[in-house]
């Protein structure tokens, strides 16, 4: 129903059911001071068509992504995916389904959930995964603690090159754990891990790709962890996984990321899906969910919850964490995905998109202002570009490619102070060669007139 009818005979009703004899009775016990006096100062109410024609007036404010070139990353990405990941999510039996604590009638929800988790331990290189986690910030902080957890030390060894909203997810986290964060700084755009990991280090954490867009070497942070005695966390980007060696295979113990390039539309920045994956012998202190495959009566395959003695609504304060549930639909679209696209088709994503970022990188460069920030390192789909005239040139040539329609820059000294005129642009399979040829003229047409002036 568009709305509740509510007529004077229904409210009076409903007030004689309760016992009161007027629609001020019910507010009495709030102060007169903080109340409204007389009239609420709204305006003249509308009929069903104007307020229709207003509110859909609003909505063509809104410019979605597929209406224009979007060169925007930091860490959600305008991917594609098949249209049976729509059409399938929204079956009744997906969109109604609650928590799957009754195995006998969930078999079709862990079972899903049972495929998504092995898809992401392969994807990750790793033995066991978790039914997705809310997000991949969170995904990071779960996993800060659980090395807090597994060694008996709280000093978590962090990138500066991880997302800025992961770190502060993990100082959020950590602001009444007692943990002591330390930030491994930048060179040259790529980690420095020299001094920082020793004999108190709990766990060391990276990007891959780092929030620059840069390619990180993982064996040495690997090397660290490992000789120390702590675990090595790895988050990352899992298009780039369809190019790039899994951390796994580079001896990680733990890796988490978002799971919004799996066929989640940005949305504004979300609802996402985190997703966390450990190597076996971590299995009963991963947080969340864990669906297991047995055998029933009939010696039939069935699924189930397993090792639940670790969430919250039995342990309580002795949980492994506070975290019992996990993002399911939104995850169910990273498992159709993946499930579609599958090894070969994500690979060719992530070629598509290195591609563009190539292509995106030649054309940039022939505009005189504009170079690389850190020329000869690795990276993946989004690079790092700097431009002569600092900050302000950055803003200019933000608001000339937003009028042009185009969505693009992004600053990087808002999170890091001694980059100021260096910002960052992304490529996706959704990339065109002509968008990345109407940005670079722009870029050109706004930079050459600058000059002029």
């Amino acid at each position: 129903m568009p709305y509740i009818q509510n007529t004077e005979a229904d409210q009076q009703a409903m007030l004689a059911a309760i016992g009161a004899r007027s629609l001020e009775d019910l507010f009495a016990p709030i102060p007169a001071g903080l109340r409204v006096a007389g009239a609420l100062p709204l305006d003249p109410g509308l009929t069903e068509q104007q307020l229709n024609e207003h509110v859909s007036g609003i909505g063509t404010w809104n410019r979605a992504a597929s209406a224009r070139p979007c060169f925007l990353g930091g860490g959600v990405y305008d991917h594609a995916w098949p249209a049976l990941v729509d059409h399938l999510m929204q079956r009744s039996e997906f969109l109604t389904a609650y928590t799957p604590y009754q195995p006998e009638c969930s078999q079709g929800t862990l079972q899903w959930i049972f495929e998504f988790q092995s898809m992401i331990a392969e994807l990750c290189g790793l033995e066991v995964a978790n039914a997705s986690m809310y997000d991949g910030a969170s995904a990071a902080a779960e996993a800060a603690l659980m090395a807090v957890g597994a060694t008996g030390r709280r000093r978590i060894v962090v990138s500066a090159g991880v997302h800025p909203h992961t770190r502060e997810a993990l100082r959020t986290y950590g602001r009444h754990q007692d943990l002591e964060m330390v930030e491994a700084p930048l060179r040259d755009g790529l980690t420095s891990w020299e001094g920082l990991v020793g004999a108190d280090t709990a766990a060391v954490l990276v990007q891959q790709p780092n929030f620059l867009g840069l390619v990180e070497a993982l064996d040495r942070p690997a090397a660290l962890a490992r000789d120390s005695g702590a675990l090595s966390i790895a988050a990352v980007y899992p298009v780039a996984l369809g190019l790039l060696r899994s951390p796994g295979a580079a001896g990680f113990d733990v890796v988490v990321g978002d799971g919004q390039s799996l066929g989640v539309p940005m949305g504004y920045g979300g609802p996402s899906f985190g997703f966390f994956a450990a190597r076996e012998r971590f299995v009963r202190r991963m947080p969340g969910r864990l669906v297991g495959t047995t055998l029933d009566r009939q010696g039939r395959r069935a699924f189930t919850l397993t090792f639940q003695t670790r969430e919250q609504h039995i342990r309580r304060e002795k949980a492994t964490s506070n975290i019992c549930t996990n993002n399911a639909l939104i995850a169910l679209r990273g498992c159709i995905f993946m499930a579609a696209v599958g090894p070969r088709g994500l690979e060719e994503m992530a070629c598509v998109s290195r591609q563009r970022a190539l292509e995106l990188r030649a054309s940039l460069l022939q505009v005189s202002a504009i170079r690389e920030a850190f020329p000869g390192q690795p990276f993946f789909n989004e690079i790092p570009f700097r431009i002569a005239g600092g900050e302000p040139a950055v803003t200019r040539l933000k608001t000339a490619l937003q009028q042009a329609g185009i969505a693009a820059v992004l600053p990087l000294s808002r999170w890091y102070p001694g980059l100021e005129g260096v910002f960052t642009l992304a490529c996706t399979e959704r990339t065109t060669p002509q968008s990345i040829a109407q940005l670079a003229q722009v870029a050109a047409d706004t930079l050459r007139m600058e000059m002029a002036l």
